[in-house]
């Protein structure tokens, strides 16, 4: 049987930095792809911010490696041509019921040590944005946009280079504990291997890849929620230079619906939060309307008529609506009976941002078995 040091299951965004950290120190890893090539689900289909780390409690994975991601993830575009711009963001309260809630998010971004935060009134927000209706915001002057497709590509070439091996369309079918790590069994072909460590980076599958472990996934706390998030592209062009968004629900569900831009300055809103029981990326055109009050809202004058149904997205959540805000999980089993596998499970937003900071993460559990 062939045996590899090891095994990535996923080639999502956060899959491919790891496979691009690991690869600097390591060789014989394998990255196996259900689909076709990397980045065909969450990865692909989100805002493309880069988020700065002003929304999460404190203390928490998602706030620490948001922070250090972004950081990292700045150098990363910078050193490799990676299209990338600091639009900077705003998060409005339209009213003046909102302003508790903002100021309170402003503490929380220094909590986390996001730099540059500052609060505006009414009279700055008209004087960065004019079009942008606001009592209040919150300034992130280093939030910005990515062209996630060119990330992931240039990630990708990066391990190949270092000898990494990809293998789409293979989908894990078993994952069984053997005295030296794992064997693994791809569905197709029905071929098996050797590896020292699985990491399990299988995105909105993760939960499943967890289960083939032997690992009780209800009880651990690992099974997924999706969350499918709608946008809406708006026709006409953006009366907006830098990202708005609304004040955002208490418990994180979704940011609200907010306007993005893309690197060309298309103009998109979303996305919403809808609880689904499977994967499916239709986009209601009914739901039109709802987009369009939640941005006129924030952004007066828009045109109804230019909202256009564009695409959705998955997100793999920890927790479901009403229930309390779970964080990232990232976690060697070692102490479940499975040293050497390492299980990230619940990777959504800010998981494109804190991709690079994961790796490194994931990099030091990695340490102590090779």
């Amino acid at each position: 049987m062939d045996n590899v040091s090891v095994t990535i299951i996923g080639a999502g965004v956060v899959g491919l930095a790891i496979a691009k950290e690991l690869s600097a120190k390591y060789s014989d890893i394998v990255v196996l792809e259900r689909h076709e090539s990397f980045g065909k689900e969450t990865s692909s289909r989100n805002s493309e911010v880069i988020h700065s780390g002003i929304y999460y409690p404190e203390g928490s994975l998602k706030a620490r490696l948001c922070v250090e991601g972004a950081r990292q993830l700045y150098e990363l575009c910078q050193a490799n041509l990676i299209p990338f711009k600091k639009t900077g963001k705003l998060i409005v309260a339209a009213e003046q019921s909102e302003v508790k809630g903002l100021e309170g998010l402003y503490e929380k971004g220094r909590r986390n040590s996001v730099e540059g935060l500052s609060l505006l009134d009414s009279g700055d927000v008209r004087r960065l944005e004019p079009d942008v209706r606001a009592v209040s915001a919150l300034h992130s002057p280093d939030t910005g946009i990515i062209d996630s497709h060119s990330l992931m590509k240039s990630l990708y070439t990066m391990a190949v280079a270092k000898g990494v091996m990809f293998s789409f369309q293979s989908e894990v079918a078993a994952l069984e504990r053997e005295k030296d790590g794992f064997v693994v069994r791809i569905r197709q072909e029905d071929y098996s291997f050797g590896s020292k460590i699985v990491i399990n980076s299988a995105g909105l599958s993760s939960d499943s890849v967890a289960g083939l472990a032997g690992m009780d996934i209800e009880a651990r706390g690992y099974k997924l929620k999706y969350c499918k998030g709608s946008y809406f592209s708006y026709a006409k062009a953006s009366p907006v230079s830098m990202l708005v968004y609304p004040v955002p629900h208490e418990e994180l569900i979704g940011l609200g619906v907010h306007a993005t831009l893309d690197l060309g300055g298309r103009l998109r809103f979303g996305p919403d939060a809808e609880y689904v029981d499977h994967v499916d990326y239709a986009v209601d055109p009914g739901k039109r309307d709802s987009f369009y009050e939640g941005a006129v809202r924030i952004i007066p004058g828009l045109d109804r008529e230019a909202f256009i149904p564009d695409m959705a997205g998955i997100r793999p959540k920890l927790y479901g609506e009403g229930d309390k805000v779970r964080d990232f999980v990232i976690s060697d089993e070692a102490d479940k009976g499975l040293p050497g596998l390492i299980n990230l499970v619940g990777i959504e937003s800010p998981g494109l941002t804190a991709s690079p900071a994961i790796a490194k993460m994931v990099a030091g559990m990695v340490q102590k078995y090779l």
